[in-house]
């Protein structure tokens, strides 16, 4: 995999330390937009754009973010091909789900960083988000992203909110708890180099799946009876996990169809309005099984699993539900 360094394009990035433990480079644009007009970067509807991929988790969360809060006139988008070479993300517009750079014109999105950053050092990930009025990356932390879009822009959109006033310490407290073991859990355990880092990523892996299970077997979503951004930090986990992890990752202990409660659990998301349009299958195997080549040097893309998310689910026995303007 390729970085910048010095804003220089192509130097070799180890994603392992010596211990074959699979290591998250931290991202490196940390501003935030602020619901102040004297911030430096405030709230303006059409001032802000997202570059995302519809393969990547953590860009899916931004997306989803987006759709549910109904900010699509308000912060515009743009995706990037869910191949990725040697270059980085690329945009090709001439294929389905992606698009041009609407913006800069610019055919990779490592171009956004070196015009943020000429003299940038790190990798070139999804999401970012960009100032259109000021010409520069403002982050590209997707929990950030994700919070901003949830809080700042509160003046926009519609009147969801999933980061609810009594509930900001669970939401944050399960956020933290679910990322190490399951967000980057299963990265984690796909991109370990010893049988150790492996074994040790997959039982936490499962362990905190295990808990999740029991936990969303008397309530509704992670926090209670409310959807909030925990939900979405789990969704774009849980809805790749069947289709690539257990195979491509290795993380084959149980799949998610294994677990009734997280499997109704993730049909209920799924189904939630705003949210089964953010999802792009098709995007998400072929990112993985092509790009990956370590992994999958053959790139051969399987045909399953067949998974109905749509089939009925049994979340309505409990309280709770979607926001209400989000079913009007």
């Amino acid at each position: 995999m390729k970085m910048f360094k010095d804003g220089e394009w192509g130097h070799h990035y180890e994603s392992t330390n010596e211990s074959g433990e699979f290591e998250r480079q931290s991202t490196m644009f940390r501003d935030w937009v602020e619901a102040d007009p004297d911030a430096a970067y405030p709230a303006e509807a059409g001032r802000y754009h997202l570059y995302v991929s519809w393969a990547c988790p953590w860009a899916h969360r931004t997306a989803l973010i987006r759709s549910l809060r109904g900010l699509e006139d308000v912060v515009s988008m743009d995706v990037v091909d869910p191949y990725r070479d040697e270059g980085g993300w690329q945009f090709t517009p001439d294929k389905a789900g992606c698009t041009a750079d609407s913006l800069n014109d610019f055919d990779y999105l490592r171009e956004t960083y070196l015009a943020a950053d000429p003299n940038v050092t790190g990798r070139v990930t999804v999401p970012v988000l960009w100032d259109k009025k000021t010409g520069t990356i403002v982050n590209n932390e997707s929990k950030e992203i994700l919070r901003m879009l949830d809080t700042a822009f509160a003046a926009f959109g519609n009147d969801v909110t999933l980061y609810p006033e009594g509930s900001h310490e669970a939401v944050d407290t399960i956020t933290e708890a679910i990322y190490a073991p399951i967000n980057n859990g299963v990265y984690r355990a796909g991109f370990a180099n010893s049988q150790t880092a492996y074994e040790n990523a997959v039982t936490e892996l499962f362990d905190s799946l295990d808990h999740w299970e029991e936990v969303l077997s008397d309530q509704r979503y992670l926090a209670g009876d409310k959807l909030t951004e925990a939900d979405i930090c789990m969704f774009t986990t849980l809805v790749r996990f069947d289709p690539v992890y257990v195979t491509h990752f290795r993380c084959n202990l149980r799949r998610i169809v294994d677990y009734p409660n997280l499997w109704n659990y993730l049909k209920d998301l799924y189904q939630t309005p705003g949210v089964a349009e953010t999802v792009n299958l098709e995007h998400i195997k072929e990112h993985y099984f092509t790009t990956h080549e370590s992994l999958n040097p053959k790139q051969i893309i399987p045909k399953g699993p067949v998974l109905d998310f749509e089939a009925p689910h049994d979340r309505d026995r409990l309280a709770g539900g979607p926001p209400a303007a989000l079913i009007q």
